[in-house]
């Protein structure tokens, strides 16, 4: 499984790295160990069959010629830059009926996890992202809307497989923005949840 995701996050980076801003660069673009973090922290929550699956997607983008994390932050720009959206829709591809309900369906159940993350480590998870898109203002993108731009990009096998193991996770009472969250905070050298909260009440 490990093996899987350097391979998976070392495809992304090289698509991230051609992701061109309206800005210019972006600064976390160059900063590779933050992106590794981040994304194998979210991929050791994901099952094997959902990594497979995504890294199918990653290249078969990949030999279209696509970018799909480029058209990731283009599909976010529907809400948090419409006028923007409106000049590159007709660019990205149209996503099913399917692939739109499915993504709805993760996205709710991911919108109700970190609310309640953030009831329980509310200085840990303050330190990200506002929750829902009724948050989304300019430069402010919120964690519902990124997740939903994200998913616009994966196949509908992949969707089906992640629908899938969303509703095993909730039938295992399992909060898969948890799992992410402790594989985060690890990382980062804590040893649990609540160590990393109360280092953010420490230095509050």
């Amino acid at each position: 499984m490990e093996g899987m995701i350097k391979s998976v996050v070392a495809i992304e980076w090289a698509l991230f790295d051609k992701v061109q801003n309206c800005g210019g660069r972006a600064a976390c673009q160059d900063d590779a160990k933050t992106f590794s973090i981040m994304r194998t922290s979210q991929f050791r929550a994901w099952s094997r069959e959902l990594l497979e699956s995504y890294k199918e997607d990653l290249l078969y983008a990949q030999a279209q010629g696509r970018n799909p994390l480029c058209e990731k932050y283009a599909y976010m720009m529907e809400r948090t830059s419409p006028g923007e959206y409106q000049q590159i829709k007709d660019a990205l591809l149209v996503p099913s009926l399917e692939a739109l309900y499915l993504t709805d369906l993760i996205c709710a159940a991911h919108v109700a996890w970190q609310e309640e993350l953030a009831k329980r480590y509310p200085r840990l998870t303050g330190q990200g992202r506002p929750i829902r898109k009724e948050e989304d203002a300019p430069g402010v993108t919120s964690f519902e809307t990124y997740l939903r731009g994200e998913l616009l990009t994966y196949s509908v096998e992949t969707l089906r497989l992640y629908a899938a193991y969303v509703d095993k996770c909730q039938k295992e009472k399992i909060n898969l923005c948890e799992q992410v969250l402790r594989n985060t905070v690890l990382r980062y050298g804590y040893p649990s949840l609540e160590a990393a909260e109360n280092h953010q009440v420490k230095r509050a």
